[in-house]
């Protein structure tokens, strides 16, 4: 063989050795997910505070009102 062609040889093994290397890598693990959030849900909560607090306050607007 012509030293150029032993090159040229050398050149398309080393690009398919290449390739068959990087096709057997092992992937990386999942990346795990957030984490839940803290504590509970307060949306239940509010909508009950703010009729006790409207009911709170029609009370004592009345009450003030038939006072003075």
């Amino acid at each position: 063989m012509i030293i150029q062609n032993k090159r040229i040889f050398a050149s398309i093994l080393f690009v398919l050795i290449s390739f068959v290397c990087a096709a057997q890598s092992v992937p990386a693990p999942p990346v795990p997910g957030p984490p839940p959030p803290p504590g509970l849900p307060i949306d239940g909560g509010i909508l009950v505070g703010v009729v006790f607090a409207m009911i709170y306050g029609g009370k004592k607007l009345l009450s003030s009102n038939k006072h003075g």
